[in-house]
């Protein structure tokens, strides 16, 4: 055997030194033993089948002290003999030499090969500690990695770790989660989505749709869906100020309300207002040399004239006259209400002269029909105590009279002479007469031409001038309205003394706007009972239509489509009556608006207001809120109307705008070829 290196040197001084430092039970070596401790080993011949490593072991190192080299001869490498033999040296010194048995010293030394023991690998991220020549190698468990299996993979850092959603790390492992609305399906990894409609309370009251991943709760345009009550709740859509002026929320919906008094209405994205401007061109042009008699709706007269003569002087008027006013007062001549005086009128068409003398009157009529809206002219003078009135230049009456119109009084000859009307109240006439009369007169001529004021007067005040052109009818400018008192209580023959109600209402319309109220009835507070309209009905964005509504209070109860732009008549008939109520446009019955039983309680609303006071309006409505009806605009345009089979005359009205005509209207503009 060649002689110790170095290192076994090294470790043979080592070795006595550890073990002159034993406890003082230990006892010295005999000389045999640290002789044969000293010398080198001779290297013990194998078997064909070498021992174990470990009984090797067992023989060399632990039942007999052992150098390095005889270490290096077990391990068969110089890694493991390194890794071995310091801490062989470590449990001679912590348990003593192999030769005192100490049971700790034999675990201690057969521990120090397996380098997996103590086990370096962290336990949770290892599977098994594999022993090396002087090294050891962690295998490490799914999920770990690092030398020692004590470093955590990160699986969700590539590909997501196969999940579809949501993927969770966690140390060694991960999982897959979804979003809410998902579920994991069975290979764990992929999300499928879970139809929350199938539980038939997800919505309460309201549609259940399903989404991916989600569901919604869906209501009726109008209403919205609130979870706490689980179910669709209406929508205030006012209070969003969606509306430009006035704004009625009502369940499911909402309206919009423009002052229709000023000329506004609901634009066709049914929120802003815009101007009610003509969509029909009527020939409104005047004449400045022509008089309209029916500007002083009072019946005052529109002209009054004073005439004073230092001699007698007979009465002459000549003047062009045109109405299809069938009653009223063209003038009136001669003194004060107890003196003499005439006043010429129409009664059924014809003319009438009413005269007083000396406290006695007379009252005569004559001639042909005249209110065809012809221009006549007509005549009346006084000739050789007669009175003669021609239409056309043929005399229709000569009456004799008992004196002269002239009065004289303080050395002069009066005569008063008033057009359109009486300077005294009409039942002090001897036959009273309605003195409102819609006509117009032109070529005048006043005691041969002596007063010339009258024409520089028309001439500055548009309002006393007539139409150039007009057809029979009344016309509404679209500023102003008139009314009635009616009653539409009646006695039913069927039954007695029993009181019922009906209102029958027949318009022909030939409008210039298309929107407007035709007729109301109101109630007190300015309560809107009843009204029949026209509208500018948008029903969607880019659909245009005007219609006729028929509402009781701001409740529609039918409409009926109107082509209002067309400058041709219309008929528009209403009919309502306990149970009933009916829309007419030219023969064509309108569509309902309201069930059965919502019919009936409107129908029951109107009653109620037709038991207390009630006036009717025509054209428009006084100033009332904007939500009082579903239109408050004036009309424009030309109308007549009946009311429960009687033709309104608008000279009987208890108030008219002055710029209503009654009688005469302007016809529509004829087109440029």
């Amino acid at each position: 055997m060649p002689p110790p290196g170095p290192a076994a040197a090294l470790g043979t001084a080592l070795l006595l030194l550890l073990l002159a430092s034993e406890s003082a039970h230990t006892v010295m070596l005999r000389a045999r033993e640290a002789a044969q401790f000293l010398r080198p080993r001779q290297r013990r011949a194998y078997q064909v089948f070498e021992e174990a490593k470990q009984g090797h072991l067992e023989r060399e190192c632990i039942e007999e002290l052992c150098s390095q080299e005889e270490a290096r001869e077990v391990f068969e490498n110089d890694p493991e003999t390194n890794y071995f033999y310091p801490r062989y040296l470590d449990c001679i010194g912590k348990y003593g030499s192999p030769y005192t048995k100490h049971p700790d010293f034999v675990t201690c030394v057969q521990n120090l090969p397996d380098q997996c023991s103590p086990n370096p690998c962290d336990k949770e991220g290892t599977r098994a500690c594999q022993d090396l020549m002087g090294n050891f190698y962690c295998d490490c468990r799914a999920g770990w990695g690092g030398r020692l299996c004590d470093r955590d993979v990160n699986e969700c850092g590539l590909q997501n770790g196969g999940c579809s959603q949501i993927c969770s790390n966690k140390p060694g492992s991960f999982h897959c989660t979804c979003y809410s609305g998902y579920a994991l399906s069975p290979d764990g990894r992929t999300c499928r989505d879970v139809d929350e409609c199938a539980d038939a309370g997800a919505c309460g009251d309201a549609r259940c749709q399903n989404l991916p991943g989600s569901y919604s709760c869906l209501c009726e345009e109008g209403y919205a869906f609130t979870s706490q009550e689980m179910a669709c709740q209406d929508v205030d859509e006012c209070a969003e100020g969606r509306c430009e002026q006035a704004c009625i929320n009502s369940p499911g919906s909402y309206s919009c309300h423009c002052d229709g008094r000023g000329g506004l209405k609901v634009s066709q994205d049914m929120n802003t207002c815009e101007d009610i401007l003509p969509c029909v061109p009527f020939n409104v042009a005047k004449s400045v040399k022509s008089l309209y008699l029916g500007r002083m709706f009072s019946g005052t007269p529109v002209i009054r004239l004073r005439f004073k003569r230092l001699q007698p002087t007979r009465l002459v008027a000549e003047f062009d006259f045109r109405t299809f006013d069938a009653e009223g007062v063209l003038f009136f001549a001669g003194g004060h209400q107890d003196s003499s005086w005439i006043v010429l009128g129409l009664r059924a068409g014809r003319l009438e002269l009413q005269l007083r003398y000396h406290g006695v009157g007379r009252v005569t009529s004559s001639g042909p029909i005249i209110n065809h809206g012809m221009w006549q002219t007509i005549s009346v003078e006084e000739l050789e105590r007669n009175l003669v009135v021609k239409v056309n230049k043929d005399a229709v009456m000569k009456i004799a009279v008992a004196g002269d119109l002239f009065q004289l009084d303080r050395g002069l000859y009066h005569l008063n002479l008033t057009v359109g009307g009486i300077p005294f109240k009409e039942k002090d006439l001897v036959q009273p007469i309605n003195p409102r009369l819609d006509g117009c007169m032109r070529s005048w001529n006043w005691l041969n031409g002596e007063d010339t004021t009258i024409q520089d007067t028309v001439k500055v005040n548009v309002k006393m001038q007539c139409f150039s052109v007009t057809e029979k009818g009344s016309f509404f400018p679209g500023s102003g309205f008139a009314f009635y008192s009616l009653d539409y209580a009646r006695t039913s023959p069927d039954v007695g003394t029993e009181t019922t109600w009906e209102i029958e209402v027949v318009a022909r319309i030939r409008p210039a706007t298309d929107t407007g109220v035709l007729l109301a009835l109101v109630g007190d507070n300015h309560t809107v009972a009843l009204s029949v309209a026209l509208v500018d009905y948008h029903s969607t964005k880019k659909l245009q239509k005007q219609l006729v509504v028929l509402a009781v209070e701001r409740v529609a109860l039918a409409l009926m489509e109107i082509k209002v732009c067309d400058g041709q008549e219309h008929v528009v008939s209403v009919s309502l009556k306990e149970g009933q109520a009916a829309l007419e446009i030219d023969g064509t019955k309108g569509g309902s608006e309201v069930s059965p039983e919502g019919l009936q309680e409107r129908l029951a609303v109107l009653r109620r207001h037709l038991q207390g006071s009630v006036l009717t309006f025509v054209g428009g409505l006084p100033d009332v809120p904007v939500t009082s009806a579903p239109v408050t605009a004036f009309y424009r345009g030309c109308m007549t109307l009946e009311v429960n089979r009687k033709v309104l005359d608008l000279d009987e009205a208890a108030y008219k705008h002055s710029d209503i005509t009654s009688h005469s209207c302007p016809p529509v503009e004829q087109a440029t070829p």
